[in-house]
C-alpha cells in the first residue's frame, strides 16, 4: 500500500474511531489523520503479531478493521494521558 492510500486509510479510521468512542475529542481532521495513522501502525503490528494479518491492502476488510481497533486504543490512551478519561463529565 502507498503513502496516500495509508494516509487516507488513517484520515478514515481515525474518523470512525472519534465517532465510536463517546465523549469529546478535540483536534479536528489533523487529530483524526494523525490518530489514524498512529491507530493503523498499532492495529497492524498487534494484527500481525497475533492473526499473522497486518494492514497491507487498501480494500481488505481485515486492514480497516486493525486500523479502526488500533485508533480506538489510541484514543483511549490519549483519553487518560491527557486527563479526559475519567474527569470529562465534572
Amino acid at each position: 500500500m502507498g503513502i496516500l492510500a495509508f494516509l487516507i486509510l488513517g484520515l478514515i479510521a481515525g474518523a470512525i474511531a472519534k465517532a465510536i468512542l463517546p465523549g469529546r475529542q478535540g483536534g479536528g481532521w489533523l487529530g483524526a489523520l494523525v490518530c489514524g495513522v498512529i491507530g493503523a501502525l498499532l492495529g497492524g503490528w498487534i494484527g500481525s503479531a497475533l492473526f499473522g494479518e497486518g494492514v497491507d491492502k487498501f480494500f481488505s476488510l481485515s486492514s480497516w478493521l486493525l486500523a479502526i481497533g488500533g485508533a480506538l486504543i489510541v484514543l483511549v490512551v490519549w483519553g487518560f494521558i491527557s486527563g479526559r478519561g475519567s474527569r470529562a463529565n465534572r
